[in-house]
């Protein structure tokens, strides 16, 4: 318990950081707060056993650390109070306030009543979305959001190892990439680093040892720089601070382990930090370092001049001394390093003044550009934050010096559409530094991109969706083809459509089709060319329908009675003792399962005796009988069939499990983990990407029965981003 309780701050050590904070709180307000949740949470405990309200508390002394304010440390103390207790958040309102509860219902879950209906990924957006909404109106919202996952994570160690590793992967996912956009450096590799340990331990540990066995000779090294650069620079500069850092875990991860770098490539792995007082001071103290030590070419940042996208600020600069070792050098004024340290929050730590151009509006405008270039698809938020909120970027100016941040990886098509939509619709061209360049081509960082524009042109080329990198870009094409091309649209859904009930064994009649689609629609269309519309211009990917159009057509409208079992009448006499399978009216023939539908134990099955080669069984819902069985030609060659109860069950079948899920590091690890766990036998496999960020994976797999099977699908469908699980 000692090393559990390690990580919790009760209300007296929250009083304790407020009084050494030297800002103003209001007490009698924070009390309040702190004894309705108290009082709320009662005998309410944690996993690990501890008691629950520590959580509030420590959280709350989290927000205390990074400067917040009254109203975030309230609303961190009642932030659990409305979603796991009986207040409510009218009581709230009438005790604290509009602000605290706007606050509070911003952190809370959505209500788990609808979610029978949703799948896990579906809820995980719908917070996400809710969250982004209420941070859109007070950017609070997310640093309370931030704090909590912060001492989430921090404890998170009594959780179920699953649990972990979903908390892990949607922190590497959504919440970092938001804390970096935000620029509060301590809490997003402090997150990062925790969640990479439940993720990779394996890698995580390895680094961790690797800098724990170089600790002693890291710290002379640092403190040598420290003294040759302070002896040589104070003859310059009155006043300046010196310390030395070592980049985080998760950093050097992604450099050794996802690019494969050893460390001895990676050259900031630790850097030495100048903090001066003045911006004049920061370039003295760069020619005063470049003067001492040898500058490596291409390894020199000015984000004074020009800051990165979260009002970060520095000089960064790689040099190497007598001893051979590259390090890296970074400068700054105080007012710069709060802002890295502490991003948007240093708003309320060091009472910043902020400039009409550079309010707190102009710092959140991303949060209301990344909701209003989110699909209708819900599936789809995670994936565009991943690829909006991407810690990589690439920095590139218009012909008129205006700076553009894109996700690395984004084309010349992503940058007309950030200038502006028209932009991107009439694009013919592109230039990269006065050259001419396919539009396709990724940018590279620093270039001046020129986009080539007719009135002429006929719009978006419908290959320009797997092209582009952002969903601005992406939502932007949708829309203009929703908006230019009903007709072409419908027509193009309707192909699409016929293609899908084809390649499954659809078969409906027009009646029939205006009711299976309303059902499966669910009203989310007025009309069926709405739909089809839907669906020719992007909004909808057929490939997410087909799981619930096969589970819906297979319950109403799939005709199999005529092969039920329960009117199959068989004497097993005349069959072989052995025999799996009872064909009615056949001794001793050949029996082999269709390859076509793979059928195995617990499937409906009929037979068809094929010339030479025996008695061919099938599903009955498989396409080949369905297509075939009313052909007159063939009829007196179908037969019945069902399986033989009398056996025992230890007989295995070949089948082939299609997996639906987010691309992610770890997934394909994760997977053939569960079936290895299962003792389940892989034959076979491939996997391939559907869409930017949706990845197939089939496997083919050896199993008893058709519960054996459905046990898999059940155990499959938990791993993390895994959105169906469907057997081909």
């Amino acid at each position: 318990m000692a090393k559990v309780m390690v990580h919790y701050q009760d209300y007296e050590e929250l009083k304790k950081m407020i009084r050494l904070s030297g800002r103003e709180y209001n007490m009698e307000l924070i009390e309040k707060a702190y004894n309705l949740a108290n009082e709320a949470h009662g005998s309410q405990r944690r996993v690990s056993g501890v008691p629950y309200i520590l959580h509030p508390t420590s959280v709350a002394c989290i927000l205390v650390d990074l400067g917040m304010d009254t109203e975030s440390v309230v609303a961190a103390l009642l932030h659990d109070v409305v979603e796991d207790t009986d207040v409510t958040l009218d009581e709230i309102i009438k005790k604290f306030g509009r602000p605290i509860a706007h606050l509070i219902d911003g952190v809370t879950k959505l209500k788990k009543l609808p979610y029978s209906t949703m799948t896990k990924e579906v809820q995980q957006a719908e917070n996400i979305r809710k969250m982004l909404i209420a941070m859109s109106d007070d950017i609070r919202v997310i640093i309370i959001k931030l704090a909590d996952r912060l001492h989430n994570m921090r404890t998170i160690e009594c959780m179920k190892e699953q649990k972990r590793r979903d908390k892990a992967l949607e922190n590497m996912e959504v919440y970092a990439p938001i804390a970096h956009r935000l620029g509060i450096r301590t809490v997003k590799e402090e997150i990062e680093d925790l969640s990479l340990q439940y993720l990779d331990p394996i890698g995580y540990k390895e680094i961790e040892d690797a800098l724990s066995f170089t600790e002693t000779d890291r710290k002379k090294f640092i403190e040598k720089i420290k003294a040759e650069i302070m002896a040589k620079a104070t003859k310059f500069v009155d006043k300046l601070y010196i310390e030395g850092r070592v980049k985080s875990i998760n950093g050097i991860y992604r450099k050794t382990f996802m690019k494969g770098k050893s460390l001895e490539q990676i050259y900031d792995i630790f850097a030495v930090r100048v903090i001066v007082d003045s911006v004049s001071d920061c370039y003295n103290i760069l020619g005063v370092v470049h003067d001492i030590y040898t500058p490596l070419p291409n390894r020199f940042k000015d984000y004074i001049s020009t800051p990165k996208p979260n009002k970060y600020q520095s000089l960064h600069t790689t040099v190497i001394g007598k001893e051979g070792v590259p390090f890296e050098i970074q400068i700054r004024t105080w007012d710069m390093h709060y802002t890295a340290e502490y991003g948007i929050a240093a708003h309320w730590k060091y009472k910043l003044g902020l400039t009409k151009e550079d309010s707190l509006d102009t710092k959140t405008d991303w949060i209301r550009k990344m909701l209003e270039n989110q699909s209708d698809d819900e599936t789809e938020i995670i994936a565009n934050i991943k690829t909006d909120l991407a810690s990589e970027e690439v920095y590139v100016f218009t012909p008129r010096g205006d700076l553009l941040s894109l996700p690395v990886g984004s084309t010349m098509i992503d940058v007309a559409y950030a200038i502006h939509s028209e932009v991107g619709n009439r694009m013919i061209g592109a230039k990269a530094d006065g050259k001419i360049t396919p539009i396709d081509t990724p940018v590279k960082m620093g270039s001046i991109i020129e986009i080539l524009t007719s009135k002429e042109t006929a719009g978006p080329k419908r290959d320009w969706l797997t092209k582009v990198k952002t969903s601005e870009a992406r939502n932007k094409i949708k829309t203009w083809f929703k908006r230019e091309c009903r007709e072409e649209n419908i027509e193009r859904g309707k192909a699409e459509i016929e293609k899908v009930f084809k390649h499954n064994g659809i078969l409906l009649t027009d009646d029939e089709r205006t009711a299976f689609f309303s059902e499966l629609l669910k009203k989310q269309f007025t009309t069926l060319d709405d739909f089809y519309a839907a669906i020719g211009y992007g909004g909808i990917l057929t490939w997410k329908l087909i799981p619930r159009m096969k589970e819906l057509y297979g319950k109403n409208y799939r005709t199999t009675e005529n092969f039920d079992e329960k009117t199959v009448e068989i004497t097993p006499v005349k069959h072989k003792a052995n025999s799996d399978i009872l064909v009615e009216g056949v001794d001793d023939m050949l029996i082999n399962l269709a390859k076509c539908c793979n059928p195995m134990r617990g499937d409906k099955i009929i037979g068809y005796i094929t010339r030479g080669n025996g008695v061919s069984i099938h599903k009955c819902s498989c396409n080949n009988v369905i297509n075939n069985i009313s052909n007159p030609e063939n009829a007196a060659r179908w037969v019945k069939a069902k399986w033989n109860d009398t056996l025992s069950k230890n007989e295995s079948y070949q089948t082939v499990v299609e997996i639906i899920a987010m691309d992610r590091m770890g997934l394909l690890a994760d997977v053939t983990s569960m079936l290895g766990s299962m003792h389940i036998n892989i034959n076979a496999f491939n996997s391939s990407e559907i869409k930017s960020g949706i990845a197939s994976m089939r496997f083919n797999i050896t199993v008893s029965s058709i519960e054996h099977l459905k046990f898999i699908f059940d155990k499959l469908s938990t791993i993390s981003g895994v959105q169906s699980v469907s057997r081909i």
